[in-house]
């Protein structure tokens, strides 16, 4: 079964949730009491297991105050029920570790699909998310970014080898790493870099000087 970790400021949301988890019979409640500024530094619950996927009611606030940093520990994946992102809001989300973004009214069937999905490390999200995060497809400007991060040592030693051509599979087996290690790396490349795809990642790690022929 999957487990899964439940947190809202509402108790009535976070007991609804749970059991409508409860009822579907693939998922796993499990209890614990963290602080949303702690999702990203999860420590084994009092079970002694980590939860397989955290799902979260917050708020864009919130969201702002989550750590980037993991000390190492890969997150554990994130299914955000939550409002009214900006573009540079969702690639932020992205960026600690959010596979899915669904809005407050998202009904029991997106929510338990989104959950299972993230569990199998795909990243999903709602039609207004979609449509932010490309501005093209809705004739929208995109909104002015902040300053591209730092990639890590880790994430410029996978960058070279996507510029090889390498699947995640292959930079896996190269580094002796997990495949879901170099998603969720590959993730953060992209987020990091504003990029579109594995290519355009490639592409702007050329021309910012991070990658060299």
């Amino acid at each position: 079964m999957i487990r899964v970790l439940v947190l809202a400021d509402s108790s009535v949301v976070r007991a609804g949730l749970q059991a409508m988890l409860q009822l579907d019979g693939r998922f796993d409640p499990v209890l614990g009491d963290f602080p949303l500024t702690q999702l990203l530094r999860m420590k084994p619950l009092k079970s002694g297991a980590i939860p397989d996927v955290v799902l979260a009611e917050i708020t864009g606030k919130r969201l702002a105050s989550l750590p980037s940093a993991t000390n190492g520990q890969e997150p554990v994946p994130l299914v955000l029920l939550i409002d009214d992102l900006t573009r540079s809001e969702l690639l932020r989300a992205l960026r600690i570790g959010a596979h899915a973004l669904l809005p407050r009214t998202a009904n029991a069937a997106e929510i338990l699909a989104a959950i299972a999905a993230a569990a199998a490390g795909l990243i999903t999200f709602g039609q207004d998310e979609l449509e932010r995060l490309l501005p093209a497809a809705n004739g929208t400007e995109p909104e002015p970014e902040a300053a591209l991060e730092a990639l890590s040592a880790r994430e410029i030693e996978i960058l070279a080898l996507m510029a090889q051509g390498l699947a995640n599979k292959s930079i896996a087996d190269r580094l002796n790493i997990s495949e879901h290690t170099v998603k969720f790396h590959v993730s953060s490349i992209l987020s990091k870099l504003a990029a579109s795809s594995r290519t355009d990642a490639v592409t702007k790690g050329l021309r910012s000087g991070l990658l060299v022929i």
